[in-house]
């Protein structure tokens, strides 16, 4: 990093660190967390913020230090951020219709089986308790 000042060589250095910091914790979550719910969190946020600090520290450095800029760390990062929320928003939903359908395949989470689907709800959304419910009924 001779090219760059030190202020950048810190700044590089520092987004490297942080983004490989933000990889490994949410790498580790993902593999010590009990549920699948749980682990969601782990790629979805820590690992996402992690692949985008390193890919910032790649752009400084090649900007800076290389004297080129390209945009392929740009969009991998833009890529990145599109679809890792969406890619988890579809795997809890499947999950969500695994557990109200009854899956043998899955064990309920600690908070207890979901209820059971009405005839009219979409295929995995929770809908609001009906009035004569039993959760409707404990509530009041």
């Amino acid at each position: 990093m001779s090219g760059a000042g030190l202020f950048v060589d810190i700044a590089i250095s520092a987004l490297l660190v942080l983004g490989a910091s933000f990889a490994l914790i949410g790498s580790w979550g993902m593999v010590r967390l009990p549920t699948l719910m749980e682990r969601l969190h782990g790629p979805t946020k820590a690992t996402t913020l992690g692949l985008g600090g390193i890919l910032v520290g790649s752009m400084l450095f090649f900007t800076f230090d290389q004297g080129g800029w390209t945009m392929h760390e740009l969009l991998i990062s833009l890529f990145l951020f599109i679809t890792a929320p969406i890619s988890a928003n579809m795997i809890s939903k499947v999950h969500l219709h695994q557990l109200r359908c009854g899956s043998k395949d899955d064990v309920a989470g600690p908070a207890g089986d979901p209820p059971v689907p009405s005839e009219t709800a979409n295929w995995a959304t929770y809908e609001a308790p009906h009035r004569d419910s039993v959760a409707a009924t404990s509530e009041n």
